[in-house]
């Protein structure tokens, strides 16, 4: 395989522990404990609306400016506070604070570095917004790893549409028989990639999935040198 492209968010950058750090900081800074029990209470009820709406998003049902928004009016709703303006700080705030913060899944530098070393061509295709996902590869030092990255709104659609694939393949001049997609959605980023013949693995580091859900599955990103020489549409 000569083109490994990577998600970005639960992939290499560890979303949940920088959402959770950004939050935390808002948290204190707009004396949140007032309106509510506890942090975690909070955090709970943000993740569950933040699924939900990012599935809508993913399905072209709202746009980014009222998910941006909306999570955060939804979750204060969730605790009987309408106040426009604290969502409007938390949407603000969260946007500014979340891509800074630096938790990065484990051996990535390491199994990034070792691919280069192999001479593989690095790419990345996520459906994050575009503002905020150049920041999290520069301040995490990800950036100088990868050749061409795309992100969903550069093509108007987003993972698992055939197009968003396509389209990164033929910037990166790469071939699907020639190409390997990690990601850690099923759904999105494995079978979404192999619609259009590339090879997907699974990474599934917090174990969401049964074993053997995919072919290619791995829980560390050590792993990925090692399998990808086993792959049938090595070249």
């Amino acid at each position: 395989m000569k083109h490994i492209f990577f998600d970005l968010d639960r992939t290499l950058w560890d979303f949940e522990k920088n959402s959770e750090q950004a939050l935390r900081i808002l948290y204190a800074e707009l004396n949140l404990g007032d309106h509510m029990r506890d942090f975690e209470t909070f955090f709970k009820s943000y993740k569950k609306i933040n699924a939900k709406l990012w599935h809508s998003y993913g399905s072209g049902k709202i746009t980014k400016a009222v998910l941006r928004i909306k999570r955060f009016e939804d979750t204060l709703k969730s605790f009987q506070v309408a106040a426009p303006e604290i969502a409007q700080k938390l949407a603000d705030g969260y946007v500014a604070i979340s891509p800074r913060q630096k938790n990065i899944f484990p051996n990535t530098h390491e199994i990034l570095q070792d691919l280069k070393k192999q001479e593989k061509q690095l790419h990345i295709i996520t459906n994050g917004f575009k503002e905020v996902q150049f920041i999290k590869l520069e301040n995490c030092g990800l950036l100088d790893y990868f050749d061409v990255i795309i992100c969903s709104e550069d093509v108007g659609k987003n993972k698992p549409a055939p197009e968003i694939f396509q389209h990164t393949m033929k910037l990166a001049n790469a071939k699907p028989e020639e190409s390997v997609m990690i990601g850690d959605d099923l759904r999105v980023d494995v079978q979404g990639s192999e619609r259009v013949g590339m090879t997907g693995v699974l990474f599934d580091p917090h174990r969401q999935y049964k074993d053997r859900a995919h072919e290619w599955q791995i829980n560390d990103l050590s792993r990925l040198p090692e399998i990808i020489p086993f792959m049938p549409t090595s070249i």
